[in-house]
């Protein structure tokens, strides 16, 4: 059953097209990569979905349900929640206090009975490094990631988009994320996931949608989509 639909979805700004008559589907318990060059349009998709940026045309259905042009906040409520390419907790906050926000505020659709705890045992599954008293402003790049995650999950989301979770990472700490995200789905959470690394895309991802210029090009198994020509041409020119 698909869990998320757009039809034709349109996102301009001014008299650029950044994302232009995009369909696709994510069925429920996947991990669906998106992906394609840098500026395809792939982050304004999501956030064309998600209610950051409503579409200009087109249809989103998110749980069997048309949510084109919803804000965040009522789409949260729904159950998709997210990460940012650059994450912006609140930088005052402790690192549990950030949690907790989205433990109490982004959840609708289950109440948390204990926020701290819930808060606490996000923290745990991601397993974020440093203490969770650390003011958010201390933080580097990969633990401000990782807080990010515990925050998306903390609202108890059905469908997670990630948005270039592993920007930046090690090999190792490469390794580390790629089990939290298998963690994540055997919870039984979808995930539509934005990424250039290709060594996370090919580990995790069921599927591929590849976009370019803001249209969609390919959609597919992994293996299939990553073995089609046009995507070789979309990354690496015609010369290839």
């Amino acid at each position: 059953m698909s869990i998320l639909e757009t039809k034709e979805v349109t996102k301009q700004f001014g008299g650029l097209t950044a994302v232009n008559r995009v369909s696709m589907h994510v069925d429920e318990g996947e991990i669906v990569g998106l992906i394609g060059p840098n500026g395809a349009g792939k982050t304004t998709l999501l956030n064309a979905i998600a209610g950051l940026n409503p579409p200009t045309s087109g249809k989103v259905k998110v749980f069997g349900e048309d949510t084109t042009g919803l804000t965040p906040e009522k789409m949260c409520h729904r159950g998709l929640s997210r990460t940012f390419q650059i994450p912006r907790p609140f930088p005052k906050m402790t690192a549990l206090e950030n949690v907790l926000t989205a433990a109490i505020f982004g959840n609708r659709t289950e109440k948390v009975a204990d926020p701290i705890a819930h808060g606490r045992e996000m923290l745990e599954f991601v397993e974020f490094p440093v203490a969770e008293d650390i003011v958010s402003e201390n933080l580097n790049t990969v633990q401000l990631k990782r807080l990010d995650l515990a925050r998306a999950l903390a609202s108890k989301p059905k469908l997670l988009f990630l948005d270039e979770l592993a920007a930046g990472l090690t090999e190792g700490e490469l390794k580390d994320i790629i089990k939290i995200i298998r963690k994540i789905q055997d919870t039984g959470v979808t995930i539509l996931m934005v990424e250039h690394i290709m060594q996370l895309i090919m580990n995790v991802c069921e599927r591929l949608v590849v976009i370019q210029f803001g249209s969609k090009i390919a959609e597919g198994p992994t293996e299939e989509v990553a073995q089609d020509p046009r995507v070789a041409e979309a990354y690496l020119g015609k010369a290839h």
